[in-house]
């Protein structure tokens, strides 16, 4: 089984997104987590946006990377040019994988393009989660 760490700033929204994509594509043949530079908790509307998109990420915890560093990962997904630039190094012979998503929490606009925002971005790391299940564990693919 394949450990996979998707690393975001505060881990809080991409990060916590990708995860639950993750998680969906791979089934039960990785195991995946999810952790920040920092933790800012799980943002309310990631957890409505995944929810109206049939994934519940209700449960899951923001965590920090500093957690994990005893985990042998197989691939790091950095999520943000912010995680990738300030994660600490962490002996690891994982492959590294980096997108920059926008980050939905700093939208502005009314409650309806707000939303719209972070249906965008979950809709981007849906895709891209799903293709590297494909490419990455093709074994796993639904």
């Amino acid at each position: 089984m394949k450990n996979v760490l998707v690393l975001c700033t505060g881990n809080s929204c991409r990060s916590q997104i990708a995860e639950g994509y993750l998680r969906y594509f791979a089934g039960n043949s990785a195991t995946i987590y999810s952790a920040g530079v920092e933790t800012h908790g799980v943002n309310p509307k990631a957890i409505a946006t995944m929810l109206a998109d049939g994934i519940d990420i209700s449960q899951h915890t923001s965590n920090n990377i500093a957690e994990y560093t005893h985990i042998p990962f197989d691939y790091v997904i950095t999520v943000c040019d912010n995680a990738k630039e300030r994660c600490p190094y962490f002996a690891t012979t994982a492959k590294k994988f980096h997108y920059n998503f926008p980050d939905p929490a700093k939208a502005t606009g009314t409650v309806d393009e707000i939303t719209a925002a972070f249906a965008d971005v979950r809709n981007m790391i849906k895709d891209y989660c799903k293709q590297f299940v494909a490419t990455n564990l093709p074994e796993t693919t639904p």
